[in-house]
């Protein structure tokens, strides 16, 4: 099977953005003498040739700006330190690699550029690049009319591929890893073989062809290779003319050409969705469990962060506590039994590396990262095997028909656990691979999984390991970064695509085929944690036994790439692709963990906001000449300090439940002056609060339509008493508002004077740079300054769209102008929110609603063709009677499942529904969607209809004022339908019965 390489759309736009920076270039070529020996000592001269640009700067960067703009990234000014260089980012598992490969030979195509140094950091990603030049051979052939090139890996000991390289018409890709030419300066003797004299070179040194090449570099993942600045230093050593640095997670703030991070190929499924089936032991309380999380010294007060069993009320839980000198472990696990023998915190040592906790009566060190007590690691370890086993079995009865073969990869921490020696030199095995043949041979023979393919492939076959090995033959644990693992990146990279492929018994193949097309499950030391995937790895587990080398993101990166069939075909949708963690954690704890990872190598801040967050969103000025305007910092600055003041973001930039629900209900305010940007700034905070999703996937169930619902007479009565449709007209008092406004702002206006903040500071110096160790003194004043007035008619006008008159007669009549001189700007933003707040007040109060007709209205078939499906145990019951339209509720908070749980049980509710997201009332202040719509019986003949809004209290004063009007819309409305349906807020079921028979 070979993998067949789509047109996809976004790797062509990251493929044109590197091609139209060039534009205006034309096809142009260096030339120089290259002498050199041959075998028998003779002299040659050849033509050298290598890549012009002659495209002046100040054209390089308009192009820039322009590949810019149309990306949606903020335009910059100019080089950074004046280097040609230029950062494109895509999230890993996009084909990357692919993108640079077609890039160079479009870059030849249209401006004749043939010479490309490709730097790698590693071994592993040295053959991942082999490996995707080998498979994309053929296929660029097709794509290029037979277009010739030639790619090899720099050997120090076949220099004369180097001379082929400044020499050759044809395009040249040399792939090299950086330590082949970082400069040992320590012993010039020494230093690497490209900066030696040779004489098959003529007295040249291999690194000066390279130069006079002027090579175009492409620097894979650039944080790991120019990270030092003899790496920086040996870089510039090529001489290139350009760089291109392609990553998931760039460091160097180069200007970015493209940009396509872990949230936007998450949201165009462009990768594999995450689900995390966590393993955790409850109830476990038999044990002193203690796991040291943190250490802290502030202010010379230590502390520290650890994990311990316990005791709630039902149940026993592990849970993080603070502890210090002298804190009892039996008193902070609330009387658990397990921990009344003396564990009392003696010592805490915040030294960095070394951290631990000392308890008295207790032999043991408490050091971080360690676990003492609970349950037995290989027990656990077990679970994840088997559960691991028995994802990959279920996957494998779903897709093995759809012709994808599923592979499941075992990170672990030494190799001896997986494969051992006997004493004659033989393998045998490891722990690890006894508890899989064990778990794997009772799953395989349960009747569910007896039509599986491959059943009869014995079980030593279905699974191996890639591991480096030793000069004697045996394999070893090693840190995946030495010579001694190339023969692994070659098995593995060979092996992948039969590792893709199913096995057949009647099509005998070689030996060493059959071996990888039997196999399904790999197991791996730190050698798979960078450099290679392979599109159907399904389940990636980890079995560790102490603190794990490999962070999260490099283990799911191994599984994020898009499942290909039989024929080599890319397969799309989560349906398929959906990556299963087996963590040896909680599914929350991995969440999070991922999600810090991201935040720290992306320097992604999930849901934070900065002044300069919206600099980049554009609006489009001319659709026909395709132009942009951008809104840049000044107005970004402006918007973000919009938003703190409207509340959707907090002092530390973080967004706040406002904005969430600003978001979901569509009332997000902006700003109007900003017109034509909107859609820009409501895409751009979607994506600011979205955070990775990571499922539980124990708990995910699809939620089932009851189609015998539509026969129920009671559903039918209630759905149409309530599915009409209706419109609405406002009007309102210009003398009420007045009155109204003038007095909220006597009450509500509360300015403050500017003020000056004077904070000094101990500064510490660290590795890390300057840092604050602790304030020392701090000082809080009042400024005054001149200024001019702003003109505040103006400005409220704009802000609340009335007229001069009437805001000139609610500033008089509330008497608070004095105000304006102390902070004229909060004065004008705090009067304008005060007066749109009693504006809309007023609007809903004169709110009228007026039903549509009878052919308009909400379909019930709509509840059939929408899908619809929750987690379990986290917004999700199951129903056990007729009484609704669905076998499962899904709920948005506690209050809702109480609600749900009594509607199930009471045998008055005759029938009840939780209302779709599709089920909106058009409201002045944006669509409300109400919870629930019941219909009760009442002395066993009287029925009554309700839509019922759920709420943890129904006071007005404990509702938001946009909520408490969206529901007396909402009451309106239904009265306008008159069909005896009534909307109510209530705390409870209950609440409801007692309104009922009132």
């Amino acid at each position: 099977m070979k993998i067949k390489f789509d047109e996809l759309k976004y790797q062509e736009k990251a493929i044109n953005s590197v091609i139209n920076l060039f534009e205006g270039q034309g096809i142009k070529q260096s030339n120089f003498t290259v002498i050199s020996n041959d075998l028998q000592g003779k002299l040659w001269n050849d033509h050298g040739i290598g890549n012009k640009i002659d495209l002046p700067n100040d054209e390089l960067i308009k192009n820039l700006k322009k590949v810019q703009l149309e990306n949606n990234i903020a335009p910059s000014e100019e080089l950074e330190n004046n280097e040609k260089q230029f950062n494109i980012e895509m999230e890993t598992g996009t084909g990357k690699t692919y993108v640079y490969l077609k890039s160079i030979l479009k870059l030849n195509k249209q401006y004749g550029f043939s010479k490309f140094v490709i730097v790698v950091p590693s071994l592993a990603i040295k053959e991942g690049v082999n490996k995707t030049l080998e498979m994309t051979k053929n296929h660029f052939k097709k794509k290029f009319n037979g277009i010739v090139y030639n790619s090899f890996t720099y050997n120090s000991k076949k220099l004369d591929q180097v001379r082929n390289f400044a020499v050759d018409s044809t395009i040249q890709v040399m792939v090299i890893n950086i330590q082949a030419f970082i400069k040992d300066t320590k012993n010039k003797d020494q230093s690497n073989i490209i900066y030696r004299e040779s004489d098959f070179l003529s007295g040249m040194r291999p690194i000066e062809l390279i130069q006079e090449t002027n090579p175009i570099v492409i620097i894979d993942e650039p944080q790991s290779v120019d990270n030092t600045a003899k790496s920086k230093e040996a870089i510039k050593s090529l001489n290139p003319s350009v760089i291109f640095r392609y990553s998931a997670t760039h460091k160097s703030k180069y200007p970015l050409l493209y940009k396509l991070g872990p949230v936007e190929a998450y949201d165009e499924k462009l990768v594999k969705q995450i689900e995390v089936a966590g393993i955790k032991t409850e109830n476990d309380g038999n044990d002193a469990y203690m796991r040291l999380v943190s250490v802290s010294n502030k202010s010379n007060q230590f502390s520290a962060k650890i994990e311990i069993n316990y005791r709630n009320k039902n149940s026993i839980d592990k849970k993080i506590v603070t502890v210090r000198q002298g804190d009892d472990l039996y008193i902070k696990s609330n009387k658990l039994d397990a921990y009344d023998k003396g564990l009392i915190v003696s010592e805490i040592y915040t030294g960095e590396e070394n951290e631990y906790i000392e308890f008295t009566s207790y032999d043991a060190l408490l050091t971080k990262g360690k676990e003492i007590g609970g349950t037995n690691e290989d027990i656990l370890k077990r679970q994840q095997i088997r559960k691991t086993i028995e994802e990959h079995l279920e996957k494998e009865m779903r897709l093995n028909v759809q012709g994808i073969k599923v592979l499941s990869l075992f990170f672990i921490d030494r190799v001896e656990n997986y494969r051992q020696y006997d004493k004659d030199g033989y393998q045998i095995n490891g722990k690890y691979a006894d508890m899989f043949e064990e778990e794997y041979t009772k799953l395989i023979n349960k009747p569910k999984f007896s039509t599986i393919r491959d059943k009869e492939i014995p079980v030593s076959e279905v699974h191996d390991g890639y591991f480096s090995v030793d000069n004697k033959g045996k394999v070893k644990d090693s840190s995946g970064k030495t010579a001694a693992d190339d023969s692994t990146y070659n098995a593995i990279m060979k092996d992948k695509e039969e590792l893709l492929t199913f096995y057949d018994a009647e099509k005998e193949n070689n030996a060493a085929n059959n071996k990888a097309r039997k196999m399904r499950f790999i197991f791996s030391h730190s050698t798979l944690k960078e450099g290679w995937d392979n599109p159907n790895v399904f389940q990636i587990c980890t079995l560790v036994d102490t603190k794990d080398t490999i962070t999260k993101r490099q283990k799911i990166g191994r599984g994020l790439r898009l499942a290909v069939n039989q024929e080599g075909e890319r397969q799309y949708g989560f349906d398929v692709n959906t990556l299963t963690v087996m963590a040896n954690e909680s599914y929350e704890e991995f969440a999070e963990g991922l999600q810090n990872e991201f935040e720290e190598e992306s320097g992604i801040k999930f849901g934070v906001f900065e002044k300069d967050t919206f600099s980049n969103v554009m609006r489009i000025t001319d659709e026909a000449l395709g132009e942009k305007e951008l809104l840049g910092n000044e107005r970004a600055a402006e918007l973000f300090e919009f938003f703190k003041f409207k509340n959707y973001i907090a002092k530390n930039g973080k967004a706040t439940d406002a904005l969430k629900l600003a978001i979901k209900e569509e009332t997000l305010d902006i700003p109007g002056n900003l017109v034509g940007f909107e859609t820009s700034i409501i895409h751009k905070t979607k994506s600011k609060i979205k955070t990775l999703e990571v499922k539980n996937h124990a708990a995910r169930k699809q939620v089932a339509f009851k189609k015998e619902a539509f026969l129920n007479l009671d559903f039918k009565e209630l759905w149409d008493s309530i599915k009409y449709k209706t419109t609405y007209s406002v009007e309102f008092d210009t003398e009420t508002l007045i009155t109204i406004a003038a007095r909220d702002l006597r009450e509500k206006v509360i300015v403050s004077e500017v003020k000056m903040n004077f904070i000094k500071a101990m500064i510490a110096t660290k590795d890390a740079g300057y840092v604050t160790d602790k304030n020392v003194d701090t000082y809080l004043t009042n400024i005054t300054h001149d200024y001019v007035a702003p003109d505040i008619i103006t400005y409220l006008q704009n802000e609340t769209e009335l007229t001069r008159k009437t805001i000139v007669r609610i500033l008089k009549e509330s008497n608070t102008l004095k105000d304006f001189k102390k902070n004229p700007q909060m004065y004008m933003m705090n009067v304008a929110k005060i007066i749109n707040a009693c504006k809309r007040e007023l609007i809903v109060d004169g709110i009228k609603y007026q039903k549509i007709g009878d052919n308009d209205y909400y379909s019930q078939e709509l509840f059939d063709t929408e899908e619809l499906s929750g987690y379990l145990e986290r917004n999700m019951i199951q129903t056990t009677t007729e009484r609704t339209i669905y076998d499962y509720v899904v709920y948005d908070s506690q209050v809702e499942r109480k609600f749900a749980t009594d509607c199930e049980q009471d045998p008055s509710v005759k029938f009840y529904i939780k209302l779709p997201n599709w089920f909106k009332i058009r409201t002045p202040l944006g669509n409300y969607n109400p919870d629930w719509a019941v219909l009760l019986e009442e002395d066993d003949e009287r029925k009554l209809y309700f839509v019922a809004e759920t709420k943890g209290s129904v006071l007005s004063e404990d509702l938001r004022p946009t909520e408490r009007k969206k529901i007396e819309c909402g009451i309106k409305h239904f009265e306008a339908l008159n069909t005896k349906v009534e909307l109510k807020p209530v705390e409870s079921l209950e609440q409801l019965q007692d309104i009922a028979r009132s």
